[in-house]
């Protein structure tokens, strides 16, 4: 081998080891150490009367994988057992992952030399002049078989730049499986939770239309006595009737309801098989993981998600930027032709070539520059929208802390109002049967506690909603499931750039 073939290789293979465009640095993480302006209490305020329903916050505390399993009901883990074998909003995430790795497989590609098969027949007319006439032609079959073979260098990135787009593609779309999977778990247990606040409002609803239809009863025939005046009873008439109106609305929400839990499973809106669920089976989770914020932006699917775009974004101002610069080809051939297939194998008939090419763009109107200026725009807005996600990550976060603190004080007044209205109904009653007040006093009271409990069933089921919530903005846990357990959270950002600061350079 010649010294100026040795330098030459020795050139092309350090070039080949350049790469146009920045690299990929993962946005730091925020620092901060709380989501809310004042600090939060460990704990939540008890209701006095509802035992053990104090829930305290654990800061650091790692989340199970099947978070949902704490809420203590087994109907409703094989419901989201089923979910998420038969739903079809995770089948069609599944199935553009799988077109995502796909992509990526086929691109990959491009780093390898392609080989091509080749081989054919023609009938031509060509000159072919003699001594007599020079002018002569002759028509022949040409056969021909070859293999050809074709490399383009990757001598400045480009390839490996939009590889790495491509595997930030595969990336994104895992998070946004991800990301299904969490929020189809989380809107099975909320709308579990609103079904068990229908039944119990609906239940505690019928009781209050007996209670004010007996209460009726008894105005109506001591009017008919002339004890009371007319409008008593028709004010009285007028309440029972706007209760009675109530339930149709009840019907129509619980109904609503469970069609939403069939289709969330994957089933059509007549199944009938689905577990009811009561407020009475399902247990509220009283130890709840708060992860720090650094942590936070490594859990969230969304946050994930909007790295990988912002990942895949830099590595295209990569493959624009690589554009720029000269194409190296090598190509070469090796193969036989003859006019007869028995002399298409003999040694007269080999055919080969060996080449090199290179392309330098010269003149594009501007194509290729404004081609990069167009992708840096598009990292501007990849990383602009980062932040954005992250932003409204700490805002759910925050919100659901808070609705989780005032949830707590709600029930607690829930309760005591309950607490209060029970023993105010005692009091009538004992009253009662000694002959001090009026069966009139005893529905009224009665009617006050019923309205009591339709009220603590909504702070109740408030309380179960956002507890769920609060495992949603966190992540779910997904980390822990045996089929990410390869998927490491931590991450060094000693490198990193805020989101804000320009990360790449805007001129090539």
């Amino acid at each position: 081998m010649t010294r100026r073939a040795l330098s030459a290789i020795v050139v092309t293979a350090a070039l080949a080891g350049c790469a146009s465009g920045p690299d990929f640095h993962a946005p730091p993480g925020p620092r901060t150490e709380r989501y809310t302006a004042e600090a939060l209490d460990a704990e939540t305020v008890a209701a006095p009367v509802l035992a053990g329903n104090a829930q305290r916050f654990v800061t650091g505390a790692d989340i199970p994988a099947q978070w949902s399993a704490l809420f203590g009901s087994g109907s409703l883990d094989r419901l989201i057992r089923q979910a998420l074998a038969d739903s079809p909003t995770l089948a069609a995430a599944q199935a553009t992952l799988r077109q995502a790795q796909e992509d990526l497989r086929a691109g990959s590609g491009a780093l390898m030399p392609r080989v091509d098969v080749g081989a054919g027949v023609a009938r031509q007319r060509a000159r072919a002049p003699t001594a007599a006439d020079p002018s002569a032609t002759a028509v022949y079959d040409l056969y021909n078989a070859s293999v050809q073979v074709s490399y383009t260098l990757d001598t400045f990135g480009g390839v490996r730049r939009q590889i790495e787009a491509l595997q930030a593609q595969v990336d994104f779309h895992t998070e946004q499986l991800e990301a299904a999977h969490l929020a189809l778990t989380a809107n099975l247990v909320t709308t579990a939770v609103q079904e068990a606040a229908l039944r119990a409002q609906r239940a505690a609803t019928l009781e209050l239309v007996a209670i004010q239809q007996r209460q009726f009863d008894l105005l109506e025939r001591r009017w008919q006595l002339g004890g009371i005046a007319r409008g008593e009873v028709l004010a009285q008439q007028a309440l029972l009737a706007q209760t009675r109106a109530s339930l149709p609305g009840l019907d129509l929400d619980l109904a609503r309801t469970r069609h939403r839990l069939a289709v969330l499973a994957g089933r059509r809106p007549d199944a009938g098989d689905l577990p009811e669920f009561t407020l009475e089976a399902l247990q509220l989770p009283v130890q709840l993981p708060v992860s720090v914020p650094s942590a936070l932006v490594r859990q969230r699917p969304d946050i994930r998600a909007a790295e990988a775009l912002l990942h895949s974004a830099n590595a295209l101002v990569g493959v624009t930027t690589a554009n720029l610069y000269p194409q190296i080809t090598l190509s070469g051939s090796y193969g036989f032709a003859a006019t007869s297939p028995g002399r298409l194998l003999d040694g007269r008939s080999l055919l080969w070539s060996a080449g090199a090419s290179l392309l330098q763009p010269l003149f594009d109107a501007g194509r290729l520059d404004a081609q990069r200026a167009a992708a840096v725009a598009a990292h501007d807005a990849a990383a602009a929208q980062y932040r954005s996600t992250v932003l409204l990550a700490f805002q759910n976060v925050a919100d659901t802390l808070r609705a989780l603190q005032a949830d707590a004080l709600a029930l607690q007044a829930q309760a005591e109002a309950e607490a209060s209205a029970r023993a105010s109904l005692d009091l009538a009653t004992r009253q009662y049967q000694l002959g001090a007040v009026s069966s009139l006093a005893v529905l009224d009271a009665q009617r006050q506690y019923q309205q009591a409990r339709i009220a603590l069933v909504g702070a109740q089921a408030a309380r179960h909603a956002d507890t769920a919530a609060l495992f949603q903005a966190m992540g779910g846990g997904w980390w822990n499931r045996p089929d990410r357990a390869d998927i490491a959270l931590d991450r060094d950002v000693s490198d990193a750039r805020h989101p804000n600061e320009p990360a790449i350079d805007r001129k090539p």
